[in-house]
């Protein structure tokens, strides 16, 4: 497997990482927002919105790279 095989299994797996933040911070953002601490809340939104941008440019590279690796069926598993 060359380095852009390998590449093209680990950017789908950062990104749907990154999916995972975004799903907890949003949660935590509505705590602070219910706790009246807005500021926090934008804050974390803030932080939502470069995540998504930084996953965009992930989806790029993924392009780029020729998208997400498909199972190899030419080998066998012991």
């Amino acid at each position: 497997m060359d380095e852009t095989e390998k590449l093209r299994i680990l950017l789908p797996h950062w990104i749907e990482h990154n999916n995972g933040h975004e799903a907890e911070w949003i949660k935590w953002a509505e705590v602070a927002r219910n706790e009246g601490k807005e500021s926090i809340a934008e804050t974390i939104n803030a932080a939502i919105q470069k995540m998504q941008e930084v996953n965009v440019i992930l989806e790029k590279a993924l392009s780029e790279a020729g998208g997400p690796a498909t199972e190899n069926h030419d080998h066998h598993h012991h």
